[in-house]
């Protein structure tokens, strides 16, 4: 009976080990963690219902962040944020000691991501599993070793993030435009202020300005109902009354407006979604999963299109309030129908270049060069948010979409998507042809 107790205090003792004990978390893939920290940010981005423009500078400073600290793991790449304007060079890890680049980047991705976003705790709560996971799968040193590494490469992004003129586009008065023939002023339904006004004043990455790129200017307003003005009014009008199913679906598809106000009688809802940015950089995961690319090339890929997007925004939104042309929805409720309303809600900011078209052309070219011309994929980037994907022989075919979705939306005249995706591929073009990716 005495050895039978001391058999049950021995076995009482090891289970209270065991327990004690913490189960070593799985090891994920590197390239796995570096897909599921932009998708994390995406939801934050969501969640934060940052604009479109600002959308795009959390994606490029936070993408960088990561491919400059990734990149160590394959010696061919060469840093990019080295060539990229205002950025000093960059962090190097030490010769000879042992790194987890994967861990390294992703500190980098975070520390950046924290300043450059509001729900921290989100972030912080997705990050802290990650790190655990690294933890218990490296041995001590090389775990502080990454992690420090990767503060400093994120440190030395956030530099140059001080600078890019951000800080001074906020706190800025409101813009409610002008009632001047053809100049832009609050749409309806909701007439909310302009968006991001100051846009075309921010920092480029590539682009030496923001005016680089000029585009023709828009087509002069006119009161005479044979004009080209009033013309290319009654086409959007004309066109929103014959949509077919198979237009309405690449409308709704290409929509990508993060802050939808939706209206049944007198209540009001607003539905988020990803920005036209997210919906890119949701191709760009798409693309490397495809392609099986390895941790590197999938750090570059995500840094590539999200450089492109910053840029093309920049651009683009510097022409809108140089111009500050009208939307069709104005004019159309003045001069046509006092009742229609276009078929995707007018977004809050002047109407020339459409930025969609812009931003999808600099990136399908971007992507068309790491990946190929007549790659298919199905775009499921939008599937959990709105249960709707589409198939695409290319990266260009889907931003040749892109662009005629906003007119089939009735928020775009036909000449300002095609001025808009002719600067976009020519940004794209620029981007690719400057940077010296591999040493």
């Amino acid at each position: 009976m005495r050895y039978f107790k001391v058999f049950i205090a021995a076995a009482f003792c090891l289970l209270a080990i065991s327990c004690k004990q913490k189960q070593k978390i799985a090891r994920v893939s590197d390239v796995d963690v570096l897909h599921q920290n932009v998708d994390q940010l995406t939801q934050v981005i969501i969640y934060d219902v940052f604009s479109p423009p600002v959308a795009s500078r959390i994606y490029g400073y936070t993408s960088l962040a990561a491919y400059e600290a990734m990149r160590f793991e394959n010696p061919k790449y060469k840093s990019i944020a080295s060539q990229l304007k205002g950025f000093k060079a960059m962090p190097e890890p030490n010769k000879g000691m042992k790194y987890n680049y994967a861990l390294a980047a992703t500190k980098a991705f975070f520390t950046v991501a924290h300043k450059v976003t509001f729900s921290v705790d989100t972030l912080k709560k997705y990050e802290d599993k990650v790190f655990a996971m690294y933890q218990d799968n490296l041995d001590d040193s090389t775990y502080a070793r990454s992690v420090a590494f990767g503060e400093k490469v994120g440190a030395a992004i956030l530099a140059r993030s001080k600078f890019d003129n951000y800080a001074k586009t906020r706190g800025k008065p409101r813009f409610l435009g002008s009632t001047d023939n053809g100049k832009w002023h609050p749409t309806a339904p909701d007439y909310l202020d302009g968006v991001e006004f100051c846009w075309g004043t921010m920092e480029t990455f590539v682009v030496n300005s923001s005016s680089d790129f000029p585009l023709p200017p828009p087509t002069p307003y006119s009161d005479d109902k044979n004009s080209e003005y009033f013309k290319q009014n009654l086409a959007v009008y004309e066109q929103s009354k014959k949509l077919t199913p198979e237009q309405i679906s690449i409308a709704k598809f290409w929509d990508d407006n993060p802050f939808v106000i939706q209206h049944n009688g007198h209540m009001m809802f607003v539905n988020k979604k990803i920005t036209p940015g997210g919906h890119w950089i949701g191709i760009t995961a798409i693309a490397c999963k495809k392609t099986k690319a390895d941790a590197v090339k999938t750090a570059q890929a995500y840094a590539l299109t999200s450089i492109a997007l910053y840029d093309s925004f920049i651009c683009g939104w510097q022409v809108k309030y140089t111009t500050e042309y009208i939307r069709p929805v104005t004019v159309i409720n003045d001069k046509i129908d006092s009742k229609w309303l276009p078929l995707l809600q007018t977004p809050p900011f002047p109407e020339y270049p459409s930025g969609h078209s812009d931003i999808s052309a600099a990136s399908a070219v971007i992507l068309t060069h790491l990946f190929g011309d007549n790659f298919e994929y199905d775009d499921t980037s939008d599937l959990r948010y709105i249960g709707m994907q589409r198939h695409f022989k290319s990266f260009l075919q889907a931003s040749e979409e892109t662009s005629i979705s906003r007119f089939y939306g009735g928020i775009h005249y036909k000449f300002s998507i095609d001025a808009a995706a002719k600067q976009g591929r020519q940004i794209g073009e620029h981007i690719w042809n400057t940077l010296k990716l591999e040493n």
